[in-house]
């Protein structure tokens, strides 16, 4: 055996003995907060619910990487516009399936002491800390709900053990697009953190942060936060405000024991329209940058016993079709489509995403369905629409905004809100 492989085994053998050591973390998963830039996505539902890849909620990404690396603790903060959030955990997740696991759901509730909504990331926990000193746990893991990537968790509650750390918080290369969105961190040769910025926009700024290290020289938070237990206890309670990327994690770094890991794979914030349309669109690549297909890493989501979809004489390519979907389009490319979706004849649907139905007909017996000869293109498509034949959907003013009754642009990207009926021969 060659001393790679040996040095190959002693680490799989260290992350397995630590995939047991993971129960010892709690991990805490932000529900999210109004959502305004992904407004009209977040009209009836909050961000972690909305449907993503046509099959999963975003709720599904953080709890799979959690389960996946052996945290089988899990508290979900919900607030905004949480019911249909609540409905798809309460359905997915048996923990009893995962060991000898929980998933609690502490929505924000009157309490004799507090009776505000959440301020902040920070005060939502703030206000659930005497669940979370009940948890019989050395670490507490800070997740945000509305987040895309796949990250073994063991590697970072390993570099937190070894380096006696207070707070890890995850981190990964970017551009100065991406910069100017994220907090920054700066790092020493011994990877403690020495200081913290938030979304910063001027030039001075972000030159200090600057590792003049290629095409990706700054290093963004993740706004993934690794916490000793009771080192994040005493953080709440030294400092009062409201929020851990502007407030407390610079009040820790300054405390010290604050390291920085370094994530070297895809992840996307879904803060907005744009993103979350590009982040499903690039699923229908054939080499995606976030893998839903990966049996070792699976995504966890509401099983479906619905029949395989339907097709005739539908040109499909670089798309992907979810079950019981009933499809006589004349082409499909580059799209999404979820389950249930009816598409009638000569129907041409071009970088689209479909969220689909569920159920295939309204109570007045009309069927959710997109007619005959439309054309649709760089549209996201929200539940329980109905849209008539000859329906035109392409932006052909290359609007960048537009609000319409249940119909919006936003990015230059058409959205058709749930529950929308569209005419026949509309066009837009």
């Amino acid at each position: 055996m060659t001393s790679q492989s040996l040095v190959k085994k002693e680490k799989n053998s260290f992350l397995s003995s630590h995939h047991r050591g993971m129960k010892n973390v709690a991990t805490v998963i932000l529900g999210g907060g109004i959502g305004t830039r992904l407004y009209p996505l977040t009209f009836s539902r909050c961000k972690p619910a909305i449907t993503f890849g046509g099959r999963f909620k975003l709720i599904d990404i953080p709890i799979s990487n959690a389960l996946n690396s052996g945290c089988n603790k899990i508290y979900i903060l919900s607030q905004f516009r949480s019911a249909s959030l609540h409905q798809h955990i309460l359905k997915t997740y048996r923990m009893e399936s995962f060991s000898q696991g929980f998933l609690e759901i502490l929505s924000a509730e009157q309490k004799p002491t507090k009776s505000n909504w959440y301020q902040g990331t920070a005060d939502a926990v703030r206000q659930n800390i005497e669940y979370l000193q009940e948890a019989p746990v050395d670490y507490i893991l800070i997740l945000s709900g509305d987040q895309l990537y796949k990250m073994n968790f063991q590697e970072m509650l390993h570099f937190a053990i070894e380096k006696d750390a207070d707070l890890v918080t995850a981190s990964l290369p970017v551009g100065e697009s991406d910069a100017k969105r994220m907090g920054l961190l700066k790092r020493n040769s011994d990877l403690f953190i020495t200081d913290f910025t938030e979304k910063p926009q001027d030039e001075k700024t972000l030159s200090d942060f600057s590792t003049e290290k290629g095409d990706k020289p700054f290093l963004g938070s993740m706004g993934i936060y690794l916490f000793k237990r009771q080192a994040l206890f005493d953080l709440l309670e030294e400092d009062p405000r409201e929020d851990f990327g502007k407030h407390l994690i610079q009040t820790q770094i300054k405390k010290g024991k604050a390291f920085s890991f370094i994530y070297d794979g895809y992840w996307e914030d879904i803060g907005t329209v744009h993103s979350f349309f590009h982040a499903n669109i690039n699923l229908t690549h054939p080499q995606p940058q976030f893998d839903c297909y990966c049996e070792l890493f699976p995504i966890h989501s509401a099983t479906s016993t619905l029949p395989g979809p339907k097709l005739f004489n539908t040109e499909v390519s670089h798309s992907i079709i979810s079950e019981g979907s009933f499809i006589e389009a004349k082409r499909i490319t580059h799209s999404v489509i979820g389950p249930r979706t009816v598409i009638g004849k000569n129907t041409v649907i071009e970088k689209t995403y479909f969220m689909g139905n569920d159920t295939y007909q309204t109570r007045q017996n009309q069927k959710f369905s997109v007619g005959q000869n439309c054309h649709i293109s760089h549209t996201i498509l929200d539940k329980h629409v109905i849209i008539g034949d000859n329906v035109q959907l392409t932006n052909k003013n290359n609007v960048s905004s537009f609000d319409g009754d249940g119909i919006y642009i936003r990015d230059g990207i058409i959205i058709v809100t749930p529950g929308t009926i569209i005419p026949n021969g509309y066009s837009l």
